[in-house]
Protein backbone atom coordinates (compact mmCIF):
# COMPACT_ATOMS: atom_id res chain seq x y z
CA UNK A 1 0.00 0.00 0.00
CA UNK A 2 2.60 2.53 1.02
CA UNK A 3 4.34 1.66 -2.11
CA UNK A 4 1.46 2.00 -4.09
CA UNK A 5 0.95 5.61 -2.83
CA UNK A 6 4.39 6.69 -3.35
CA UNK A 7 4.18 6.00 -6.74
CA UNK A 8 1.02 7.82 -6.92
CA UNK A 9 2.16 10.45 -5.30
CA UNK A 10 5.29 10.83 -8.07
CA UNK A 11 3.15 10.38 -10.68
CA UNK A 12 1.04 13.42 -9.49
CA UNK A 13 4.20 15.82 -8.89
CA UNK A 14 5.58 14.81 -12.49
CA UNK A 15 2.16 15.49 -13.72
CA UNK A 16 1.77 18.74 -11.98
CA UNK A 17 5.21 19.69 -12.92
CA UNK A 18 4.66 19.06 -16.76
CA UNK A 19 1.72 21.46 -16.21
CA UNK A 20 3.88 24.52 -14.90
CA UNK A 21 6.12 23.54 -17.65
CA UNK A 22 4.18 23.42 -21.03
CA UNK A 23 4.45 25.31 -23.90
CA UNK A 24 6.53 28.05 -23.39
CA UNK A 25 7.59 29.99 -27.12
CA UNK A 26 11.12 31.44 -27.09
CA UNK A 27 13.32 33.08 -29.52
CA UNK A 28 17.43 31.64 -28.69
CA UNK A 29 20.43 33.22 -29.77
CA UNK A 30 23.96 31.80 -29.76
CA UNK A 31 24.94 34.60 -28.64
CA UNK A 32 23.87 38.49 -27.82
CA UNK A 33 26.83 40.81 -27.24
CA UNK A 34 29.19 40.35 -30.07
CA UNK A 35 31.77 43.10 -32.39
CA UNK A 36 30.57 44.48 -35.46
CA UNK A 37 30.18 42.40 -38.82
CA UNK A 38 29.48 38.65 -37.17
CA UNK A 39 27.04 36.13 -37.33
CA UNK A 40 24.60 34.69 -35.06
CA UNK A 41 22.30 31.82 -35.41
CA UNK A 42 18.82 32.04 -33.68
CA UNK A 43 16.65 28.89 -32.95
CA UNK A 44 12.85 29.22 -32.47
CA UNK A 45 10.53 26.48 -30.60
CA UNK A 46 7.89 25.67 -28.39
CA UNK A 47 8.92 23.42 -25.53
CA UNK A 48 7.82 21.80 -22.34
CA UNK A 49 11.52 23.03 -21.14
CA UNK A 50 13.75 25.63 -21.41
CA UNK A 51 15.66 25.68 -23.63
CA UNK A 52 15.61 22.10 -25.11
CA UNK A 53 13.34 21.10 -28.16
CA UNK A 54 11.13 19.08 -27.33
CA UNK A 55 7.69 19.60 -28.89
CA UNK A 56 6.94 22.29 -31.73
CA UNK A 57 8.80 24.89 -34.05
CA UNK A 58 7.77 28.21 -33.81
CA UNK A 59 7.04 29.36 -37.52
CA UNK A 60 9.04 31.97 -39.34
CA UNK A 61 6.02 33.35 -41.62
CA UNK A 62 5.88 36.57 -39.11
CA UNK A 63 9.26 36.70 -38.57
CA UNK A 64 10.64 40.91 -37.93
CA UNK A 65 14.06 41.77 -37.46
CA UNK A 66 15.19 45.23 -36.93
CA UNK A 67 18.54 46.86 -37.61
CA UNK A 68 20.03 49.26 -35.53
CA UNK A 69 19.34 51.76 -37.66
CA UNK A 70 15.79 50.85 -38.15
CA UNK A 71 15.69 49.13 -41.16
CA UNK A 72 14.48 45.86 -41.62
CA UNK A 73 17.37 42.67 -41.40
CA UNK A 74 16.95 39.84 -43.12
CA UNK A 75 17.52 36.32 -41.88
CA UNK A 76 19.13 33.98 -43.72
CA UNK A 77 19.09 29.96 -44.26
CA UNK A 78 15.93 29.50 -42.79
CA UNK A 79 14.11 26.00 -41.51
CA UNK A 80 11.84 24.86 -40.06
CA UNK A 81 11.93 21.09 -38.76
CA UNK A 82 10.08 18.75 -36.28
CA UNK A 83 11.00 20.12 -33.32
CA UNK A 84 12.31 23.57 -33.92
CA UNK A 85 13.01 26.29 -36.78
CA UNK A 86 16.38 28.26 -36.95
CA UNK A 87 18.21 30.76 -38.80
CA UNK A 88 21.49 33.19 -39.60
CA UNK A 89 21.44 37.08 -38.84
CA UNK A 90 24.54 38.81 -39.70
CA UNK A 91 25.34 41.77 -37.08
CA UNK A 92 26.95 44.05 -39.86
CA UNK A 93 26.01 46.98 -38.64
CA UNK A 94 26.89 48.41 -35.25
CA UNK A 95 24.17 48.62 -32.19
CA UNK A 96 21.27 46.55 -31.24
CA UNK A 97 18.80 44.71 -32.87
CA UNK A 98 15.41 43.32 -32.25
CA UNK A 99 14.17 40.16 -33.12
CA UNK A 100 10.80 39.14 -32.95
CA UNK A 101 7.98 36.75 -33.91
CA UNK A 102 4.77 38.84 -34.43
CA UNK A 103 1.25 36.91 -34.76
CA UNK A 104 -1.40 39.04 -34.88
CA UNK A 105 -5.77 38.94 -36.19
CA UNK A 106 -8.71 37.69 -35.62
CA UNK A 107 -9.87 34.41 -34.46
CA UNK A 108 -13.64 33.48 -34.47
CA UNK A 109 -15.84 30.39 -33.62
CA UNK A 110 -19.49 30.34 -35.29
CA UNK A 111 -22.16 27.68 -35.85
CA UNK A 112 -23.29 27.05 -38.98
CA UNK A 113 -26.21 24.56 -40.08
CA UNK A 114 -25.80 22.86 -37.11
CA UNK A 115 -22.09 22.57 -36.82
CA UNK A 116 -19.52 24.59 -35.25
CA UNK A 117 -17.03 26.34 -36.95
CA UNK A 118 -13.70 28.10 -36.19
CA UNK A 119 -11.58 30.94 -38.57
CA UNK A 120 -8.22 32.49 -38.10
CA UNK A 121 -7.41 35.16 -40.65
CA UNK A 122 -7.07 38.76 -40.63
CA UNK A 123 -9.58 41.69 -40.01
CA UNK A 124 -10.23 42.86 -43.62
CA UNK A 125 -10.63 38.92 -44.27
CA UNK A 126 -13.30 39.28 -41.93
CA UNK A 127 -16.82 39.83 -43.77
CA UNK A 128 -16.02 37.27 -47.07
CA UNK A 129 -14.96 34.33 -44.59
CA UNK A 130 -17.72 34.38 -41.69
CA UNK A 131 -21.22 33.53 -43.42
CA UNK A 132 -24.15 36.17 -43.35
CA UNK A 133 -26.60 33.63 -41.91
CA UNK A 134 -23.95 32.54 -39.34
CA UNK A 135 -25.25 31.94 -35.58
CA UNK A 136 -23.48 32.90 -32.10
CA UNK A 137 -20.52 34.41 -33.55
CA UNK A 138 -17.66 35.16 -31.08
CA UNK A 139 -14.81 37.14 -32.26
CA UNK A 140 -11.30 37.48 -30.27
CA UNK A 141 -8.42 39.95 -31.52
CA UNK A 142 -5.20 38.47 -30.80
CA UNK A 143 -1.94 39.86 -30.55
CA UNK A 144 1.25 37.64 -29.81
CA UNK A 145 5.13 39.05 -29.92
CA UNK A 146 8.15 36.83 -28.87
CA UNK A 147 11.43 38.17 -29.28
CA UNK A 148 15.22 38.42 -28.07
CA UNK A 149 18.12 41.21 -28.38
CA UNK A 150 21.40 40.91 -30.08
CA UNK A 151 24.34 44.04 -29.85
CA UNK A 152 27.09 44.31 -32.20
CA UNK A 153 29.58 46.79 -30.69
CA UNK A 154 28.38 49.46 -29.10
CA UNK A 155 24.23 49.35 -28.16
CA UNK A 156 21.88 51.85 -29.48
CA UNK A 157 18.08 51.79 -29.13
CA UNK A 158 16.36 52.77 -32.47
CA UNK A 159 15.27 49.09 -32.86
CA UNK A 160 14.04 49.04 -29.20
CA UNK A 161 10.91 51.82 -30.41
CA UNK A 162 7.79 49.79 -30.41
CA UNK A 163 4.65 49.81 -32.51
CA UNK A 164 1.82 50.59 -30.08
CA UNK A 165 0.09 47.25 -31.40
CA UNK A 166 -0.80 44.77 -28.55
CA UNK A 167 1.69 43.94 -25.99
CA UNK A 168 5.23 45.34 -26.23
CA UNK A 169 8.11 46.09 -23.46
CA UNK A 170 10.93 48.95 -23.75
CA UNK A 171 13.74 48.33 -21.96
CA UNK A 172 14.52 50.77 -19.56
CA UNK A 173 17.63 48.73 -18.69
CA UNK A 174 19.52 48.02 -22.06
CA UNK A 175 18.44 44.25 -23.00
CA UNK A 176 22.03 43.33 -23.89
CA UNK A 177 23.23 45.30 -21.04
CA UNK A 178 22.32 42.71 -18.18
CA UNK A 179 24.64 41.78 -15.47
CA UNK A 180 23.84 38.75 -12.42
CA UNK A 181 23.26 40.44 -9.30
CA UNK A 182 22.08 44.03 -10.66
CA UNK A 183 18.86 45.63 -11.36
CA UNK A 184 17.33 46.01 -14.24
CA UNK A 185 14.05 47.42 -15.43
CA UNK A 186 11.70 46.80 -17.99
CA UNK A 187 8.60 48.57 -19.26
CA UNK A 188 4.99 47.39 -20.61
CA UNK A 189 2.49 48.82 -22.76
CA UNK A 190 -1.12 48.02 -24.06
CA UNK A 191 -1.71 49.67 -27.56
CA UNK A 192 1.00 52.00 -26.77
CA UNK A 193 -0.22 52.47 -22.76
CA UNK A 194 1.01 51.50 -19.79
CA UNK A 195 0.19 48.21 -18.64
CA UNK A 196 -0.45 48.18 -14.69
CA UNK A 197 -1.13 45.26 -12.87
CA UNK A 198 0.64 42.55 -14.91
CA UNK A 199 1.21 39.35 -13.88
CA UNK A 200 4.92 39.08 -15.03
CA UNK A 201 6.93 35.38 -14.77
CA UNK A 202 10.88 34.92 -15.62
CA UNK A 203 12.73 31.50 -15.37
CA UNK A 204 15.87 30.71 -16.02
CA UNK A 205 17.05 28.18 -18.54
CA UNK A 206 18.13 24.89 -17.80
CA UNK A 207 14.87 23.80 -16.36
CA UNK A 208 15.15 20.46 -17.63
CA UNK A 209 17.80 19.54 -15.35
CA UNK A 210 15.90 21.07 -12.39
CA UNK A 211 13.32 19.97 -9.75
CA UNK A 212 11.71 23.29 -9.70
CA UNK A 213 11.27 26.22 -12.10
CA UNK A 214 12.71 28.72 -10.18
CA UNK A 215 10.46 31.43 -11.48
CA UNK A 216 10.77 34.67 -10.44
CA UNK A 217 6.96 36.17 -10.30
CA UNK A 218 6.62 40.11 -10.52
CA UNK A 219 3.80 42.68 -11.05
CA UNK A 220 4.26 45.76 -12.97
CA UNK A 221 3.43 49.20 -11.47
CA UNK A 222 1.46 51.82 -12.56
CA UNK A 223 3.72 52.97 -15.11
CA UNK A 224 3.88 49.68 -16.71
CA UNK A 225 7.08 48.94 -14.66
CA UNK A 226 8.75 45.99 -12.93
CA UNK A 227 12.54 45.46 -11.44
CA UNK A 228 14.59 41.88 -11.51
CA UNK A 229 17.40 41.54 -9.85
CA UNK A 230 19.23 38.65 -12.19
CA UNK A 231 19.98 35.87 -9.61
CA UNK A 232 23.08 34.04 -11.58
CA UNK A 233 24.63 34.74 -14.93
CA UNK A 234 22.83 32.57 -18.11
CA UNK A 235 19.59 32.78 -20.19
CA UNK A 236 16.52 33.91 -19.12
CA UNK A 237 12.97 33.60 -20.82
CA UNK A 238 9.95 36.18 -19.29
CA UNK A 239 6.48 35.71 -20.56
CA UNK A 240 3.47 38.36 -18.93
CA UNK A 241 -0.39 38.09 -21.13
CA UNK A 242 -3.56 39.59 -21.08
CA UNK A 243 -7.28 38.75 -21.71
CA UNK A 244 -9.93 40.90 -21.35
CA UNK A 245 -13.02 42.89 -23.36
CA UNK A 246 -11.37 45.56 -24.96
CA UNK A 247 -10.80 45.00 -28.32
CA UNK A 248 -9.72 47.31 -30.62
CA UNK A 249 -10.86 46.00 -33.62
CA UNK A 250 -14.49 46.31 -34.91
CA UNK A 251 -16.68 43.47 -34.13
CA UNK A 252 -14.47 41.79 -31.74
CA UNK A 253 -15.61 41.70 -28.09
CA UNK A 254 -12.47 40.08 -26.95
CA UNK A 255 -8.57 40.83 -26.46
CA UNK A 256 -5.90 38.32 -26.13
CA UNK A 257 -2.50 39.74 -26.14
CA UNK A 258 0.64 37.79 -25.00
CA UNK A 259 4.60 38.81 -24.55
CA UNK A 260 7.29 36.94 -24.94
CA UNK A 261 11.19 37.85 -24.43
CA UNK A 262 14.60 35.87 -24.07
CA UNK A 263 17.64 37.67 -22.49
CA UNK A 264 20.84 36.52 -21.56
CA UNK A 265 22.44 37.70 -18.43
CA UNK A 266 26.66 37.65 -17.81
CA UNK A 267 28.66 37.32 -15.12
CA UNK A 268 30.28 40.00 -13.42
Amino acid sequence: MKKTLSLLAAVLAVSAAGTAQAHKSWLLPSATVLTQDQWITVDAAVSNDLFYFNHVPVRLDNLVITAPDGSAAMAENPFTGKFRSSFDLHLDKNGTYKIAVVNAGLFASYDLNGEKKRWRGKPEDLAKEIPADAKNVEITQSNGRIETFATAGAPNDTALKISGKGLEMTPVTHPNDLFAGEAAKFRFTLEGKPAADLKIEIVPGGSRWRNAQNEINLTTDKNGEISVTWPAAGMYWLETSVQDKNATIPKATARRASYVATFEVLAQ
